[in-house]
């Protein structure tokens, strides 16, 4: 029976609505079976468009967020992802098809390489969720992650309202499961030789850990029941969820980083018996603790994890950040990092990443690879963050030589080796790098490795993961480098035009329905301001707690980047109502953090705007 039979027609809340542009990309359609698809054949469904890049560990939080929406909605709502790139390799429809399986995204895929799509609505960030009514209108727009419980109830209310006008129409999606592939490994992430001679890989996304013979291809056993899940057990029975990284804790025993359960695992290497050693199984938010027992901390997608200084150090990449675990007293804390995203060095405290997703190790350096500035940096014995190559969030390339003006492309794991210099697994240019501290240069190893993602050292061979051919694949440590033609590039988007001098920042916060802002410990709002360079602003730089600010731009710097981070809290107005992950007891409110980071590529011209509106959540009026 429908609400409009059994009900009276729910009170229609008044809400701001405009046409939905048109659905483009040249890259077409995944998940649909080969079916292409415009917005008028989704007339009467609610549409949730996510727009995402697979680099994007932000995107894939909201991915996971989604996936209890659409069981619990299928009828009613299709959620559509239009894939945006940041990095030129995102471009490569391949590449596009690989991640829609490897992050198991159950829902159509709109391949928008040229960011037709992105243009057309506006977006500026990465995610960004975007609601249509069924009739084709946006009816909300949502930056950032955490925004899924006021979703839902949108997307209730649309529901109730479009039963009763007779506009909703109930039934099967668009989605279509391409067949599944029957290779020995999908997706790896991570590999760790281990004392018998064998190799331990995260078989990241069919959710096991597979142990392989010393030819790295021969299946040894399997650790996890291949379910999605976060139960600890035997191991036949315990379930991972896309795990990654991995260390030997001790002669027994691995640690590893089971990403989006966002914790940490112990696998006892004779038995196989899985047990938790930190997380709650809980997404890290920010007002969460960021130390204490480790059984009772939240973390965020752990990526990589490397036993250095007595300590477990995590690459904890939805955060920006790096944490430890001491496995002497079961604590977990920060150790460097702010979780603002960027390229900052200097004391852990105050040091800035982008994504941390590979660790190594040696007697007085921590290594890692910073993907999102396609960086390599390290941490110092005295906890001090370098970088040795990089320079930020939007240049990236494949260029050899001096370390200062070489380029990565979004690597996610680094290897000591034993002469001193390091490997860095380059991702997204599907090669094998070098850097040399002792003569600052960067070379190339090898190319055609497809997405490597990690490689290991075992006597005068690497075994390199090449994650997007689905195997291990040993190379002999190259005497000589490889000589590639240089390759530099910028992130994709446009510019935006602005007039130099004074410019009005809005970012634009509606509470969702049912909530208001939290004001009962002080301001609810806090608003983050920099700039690339920084030269670029001459006023409004720095932390405040409103949400609008009048900034200065210097006519004498023609372009450059706005770093804008932005934080709103609310709660529901009825301490009974709603659901939350920050539910709390004793009748207090739900309430709900919204926190997005914004990179805005800007020109100053004379014709340029003098307002720049971000939308956090709602629409701009």
């Amino acid at each position: 029976m429908t609400a409009s039979s059994r009900d009276p027609a729910p009170t229609t809340r008044r809400r701001a609505r405009v046409r939905a542009p048109e659905l483009t990309g040249a890259g077409g359609w995944l998940n649909t079976g080969g079916s292409q698809y415009r917005l008028a054949d989704l007339r009467g469904r609610v549409v949730i468009l996510d727009f995402w890049t697979f680099c994007c560990v932000n995107c894939l939080h909201v991915l996971d967020e989604l996936r209890g929406l659409e069981e619990r909605h299928r009828d009613t709502v299709v959620v559509i992802g239009v894939h945006s790139p940041k990095f030129v390799h995102e471009a490569d429809h391949r590449a596009v098809a690989d991640a829609v399986e490897r992050y198991g995204v159950e829902h159509p895929v709109l391949d928008d390489p040229e960011l037709a799509t992105w243009k057309q609505y506006a977006v500026r960030a990465w995610p960004t969720l975007v609601v249509i009514d069924p009739e084709g209108y946006v009816v909300a727009q949502h930056a950032g992650e955490g925004h899924v419980q006021a979703i839902e109830r949108l997307v209730t209310e649309l529901e109730a309202e479009h039963e009763a006008k007779g506009t909703l129409r109930r039934g099967d999606g668009p989605y279509v499961a391409p067949e599944p592939e029957p290779t020995v490994l999908r997706f790896p992430g991570k590999a760790l030789p281990l004392p018998s001679g064998t190799f331990l890989v995260s078989d990241t996304t069919r959710h096991q850990l597979v142990e392989l013979a010393e030819d790295g291809e021969r299946v040894v056993r399997r650790i996890g029941s291949g379910a999605r899940g976060f139960a600890d057990g035997g191991a036949g029975a315990a379930t991972f969820s896309e795990p990654q990284g991995l260390a030997l804790l001790d002669e027994r025993s691995v640690v590893v980083a089971d990403t989006v359960n966002h914790a940490l695992r112990r696998v006892d290497l004779g038995s196989g018996e899985v047990t938790t050693l930190a997380g709650t199984g809980g997404q890290w938010m920010h007002g969460d603790a960021t130390a204490g027992p480790a059984r009772e901390v939240k973390l965020s997608s752990p990526w990589d994890v490397a036993l250095w200084q007595g300590r477990v150090w995590i690459a904890m990449a939805g955060v920006h950040q790096l944490w430890a675990y001491d496995p002497q007293d079961g604590t977990v804390a920060v150790t460097a990092g702010t979780t603002n995203e960027g390229l900052v060095d200097g004391p852990g405290a105050e040091a800035w990443f982008a994504q941390p997703s590979g660790l190594a190790a040696t007697a007085d350096r921590l290594w890692l690879a910073d993907s999102e500035t396609s960086a390599l940096r390290w941490v110092a014995a005295d906890g001090s963050v370098h970088t040795a190559v990089g320079t930020g969030l939007f240049d990236f390339g494949h260029r050899d030589g001096a370390a200062g003006q070489a380029l990565l492309q979004h690597p996610l794991g680094v290897t000591a080796l034993p002469d001193g210099s390091v490997a860095v697994s380059d991702t997204y240019n599907h090669a094998l790098r070098r850097y040399d501290p002792a003569t600052g240069e960067v070379t190339t190893l090898a190319t055609d490795l497809r997405e490597p993602s990690d490689a290991v050292v075992t006597g005068e061979d690497i075994v390199v993961v090449e994650s997007a051919r689905h195997r291990l694949t040993r190379l002999r440590l190259p005497q000589e480098a490889v000589r590639v033609k240089a390759v530099a590039h910028r992130t994709r988007r446009a510019a935006t035009e602005v007039t130099p001098g004074k410019l009005q920042l809005d970012v634009v916060f509606q509470a969702p329905p049912g909530q208001k802002l939290d004001t009962r410990y002080g301001p609810s709002t806090r608003l983050l301001v920099s700039s690339t360079p920084p030269e670029l602003l001459v006023h409004g730089e720095g932390a405040g707690t409103g949400l609008s600010r009048a900034l200065e731009l210097n006519p004498a710097v023609p372009e450059g980047v706005l770093h804008v981070s932005a934080t709103a809290a609310s709660c529901d107005d009825d301490p009974a109502g709603g659901t939350s992950r920050s539910k709390t007891g004793g009748g207090h409110p739900a309430c709900h953090v919204h926190q997005q980071d914004w990179g805005v590529p800007v020109r100053l011209t004379d014709t340029g705007a003098d307002r720049l509106p971000l939308v956090l959540a709602g629409l701009d009026a």
